[in-house]
């Protein structure tokens, strides 16, 4: 698995949060963000878009879980009523590239918690993402960011 480590910065965020059980709502939950982000001319061939599981499955029950699709905003980007505003913590990420279908996505998962300790990394306490441009979707990939510090 090609893996590499980035510094993501801070972003303000536009977001929409979902709560339930991880799954087919996610994609609606995004759906939801596209259109409103379409009616502001948001979604450009460089917009970036983050899914974001706030909660860890295993150990949240589902009707608890929280699903936030996000696009990164300008600092003078006005929002409404309609959609939540707040801010993405950056820092070091494990950057993975992946085909952006289900089996692909979720073979990915399974591969990259043991290829981040070979890395000589370990997770931080913060939520996974996965990151979305436009110019990726239009290809069919999206990549998983998984939070690190070095071991």
């Amino acid at each position: 698995m090609k893996m590499n480590i980035e510094t993501i910065p801070n972003y303000r965020i536009a977001y929409v949060r979902q709560m339930g059980p991880y799954g087919p709502a996610n994609a609606k939950t995004m759906e939801k963000l596209k259109k409103w982000a379409a009616e502001k001319h948001l979604l450009t061939e460089s917009a970036i878009l983050f899914g974001i599981p706030q909660d860890n499955p295993d150990t949240t029950l589902p009707e608890n879980c929280r699903y936030d699709a996000c696009i990164v905003i300008s600092t003078d980007e006005l929002t409404d009523d309609s959609i939540d505003e707040g801010e993405f913590s950056g820092g070091e990420y494990a950057v993975c590239t992946v085909k952006h279908t289900p089996e692909d996505v979720q073979k990915a998962w399974a591969d990259v918690f043991p290829a981040l300790q070979q890395s000589g990394y370990r997770m931080d306490h913060k939520p996974v993402v996965e990151r979305y441009t436009g110019k990726m979707v239009a290809e069919g990939f999206c990549e998983l960011c998984i939070p690190v510090i070095k071991n």
